[in-house]
């Protein structure tokens, strides 16, 4: 296969130039001017005015599987990030069972391989059950497969737990990725507490609840020379404390999610109590959102992940104070990724680096990059094409978003995972029958 004429951004070297791809079965085997023509019998596809790009990793996805496929399977979250361009996902341990096992962690891996249409790397609960007690299985799983270690959908409350998890963790080397949020000040909140969740009526959430544990974190990061890696940051309190900590060398690394680059309170208020957007952490203030964007721009904040958490429809169609938090994110993260880069003015290939090469640092794989003899996960992609969401369009079983209805500019054409097309857009310019068709 030829990829002919693409823009190829490639983070991982710092380069973006028209170029012919050749892959052969599953890999690169040349990048470069004139490839195309060297090699005529080849199948190829012309990629001019398009982009090539390595396929996204996502360091935090919720697939839901085992326990919860009415929310989501395997297969359907995979469908859903190759419709995204995202070819790698680190899926959280919160199913039923928890992953806290060996069993549990090689039961997603051969599920993921026969029913995934991407690479599913799995995360095992810091603690069994994800209570904050008692730790894990954390060699045994990390023998199984799994990436990293988190309790996410829950903090690790006990600062002495944390402490021995980060220290096993360390011997292991895996990170450790916390949720952030103390729970004596949440207790009950459902939205950012300040004059738009007072006007609303709603209990509110503040931001000290993260940056408190965001504070605790880093200290005992700095202390056991242990990585820790901060889940969902949403508030400028806790990207100065991150900021500062960088600054002293201290192994952290943190994430934002497209929907706080994208969206605030104010948003919510807007929707009338839309479920859509209810989301833990809360989305914040304006004056939040714009500290996440420059913190992004600044290398402060290290990558993009969606926290993609599909729900059932009754989930979310309740009354808020009952509906559950999360949003679908994978199929629109990289056009709303694009879209806040340009207004805070991120040049593409540092913002692209966010959602590439920076996770696959954290996570330890070696995925994100173009390179001869490197695996052909790739995605290419129409940074022209204007669409709309439509959250029945969805491969993702959840169709929960705020978007809907939001016009977008940019989208993916085509991803290739190990040099085979698992996703083709309906409106794919070389006129090919898509794959992942959308059942009616």
């Amino acid at each position: 296969m030829i990829l002919k004429g693409g823009w190829v951004l490639n983070p991982a070297t710092n380069t973006q130039e028209i170029m012919d791809i050749l892959i052969t079965e599953e890999r690169i085997e040349r990048i470069g001017g004139g490839i195309a023509r060297q090699f005529h019998g080849e199948e190829t596809f012309d990629c001019t005015g398009l982009w090539v790009m390595p396929g996204l990793v996502d360091p935090h996805v919720h697939l839901r599987e085992p326990g919860y496929e009415y929310k989501e399977t395997i297969h359907t979250g995979t469908q859903a990030a190759a419709a995204g361009g995202v070819t790698s996902i680190a899926c959280m341990a919160n199913t039923l069972p928890v992953n806290d096992t060996a069993t549990v962690t090689r039961y997603i891996r051969e599920k993921a391989n026969a029913e995934g249409i991407v690479e599913v790397y799995p995360v095992g609960a810091a603690t069994k059950g994800l209570r904050g007690e008692r730790l894990a299985e954390i060699g045994l799983m990390r023998e199984a497969g799994i990436v990293a270690l988190s309790d996410d959908g829950f903090p690790i409350r006990d600062a002495e737990i944390l402490r021995l998890v980060l220290e096993y963790a360390r011997r292991f080397g895996l990170p450790v990725i916390d949720h952030c949020e103390d729970l004596t000040l949440t207790k009950g909140g459902m939205v950012h507490e300040g004059k738009t969740g007072t006007r609303m009526g709603l209990k509110g959430i503040p931001c000290v609840a993260e940056s408190v544990m965001v504070a605790r974190d880093v200290l005992l990061a700095e202390w056991l020379k242990a990585p820790v890696h901060i889940a969902h940051v949403s508030c400028k309190e806790s990207v100065e404390l991150i900021r500062r900590a960088k600054e002293r060398g201290t192994p952290v690394t943190c994430e934002v999610t497209p929907h706080h680059l994208s969206l605030t309170v104010d948003d919510l208020f807007l929707s009338k109590y839309d479920a859509n957007f209810k989301v833990n952490p809360p989305l914040r203030e304006e004056s939040d959102r714009e500290a996440l964007l420059a913190a992004l721009k600044d290398g402060i904040i290290d990558c993009i992940a969606t926290d993609h958490a599909p729900h059932d429809a009754q989930s979310k169609m309740v009354e808020f104070e009952y509906a559950a938090n999360g949003i679908s994110g994978l199929e629109t993260a990289l056009p709303l990724a694009l879209e806040a880069g340009r207004q805070a003015g991120i040049p593409l290939l540092s913002l692209l680096s966010r959602m590439t090469v920076e996770p696959a640092r954290i996570l330890g794989i070696d995925r994100g990059r173009i390179s001869p003899g490197g695996m052909a996960n790739l995605v290419i992609f129409d940074p022209e094409k204007e669409w709309t969401v439509d959250p029945e369009r969805f491969f993702s079983k959840g169709k929960n978003t705020p978007f809907s209805g939001r016009a977008l500019k940019g989208k993916v054409m085509a991803t290739l995972f190990h040099g085979r097309a698992v996703y083709l857009d309906e409106n794919n310019p070389w006129g090919l029958t898509p794959i992942c068709v959308k059942r009616s």
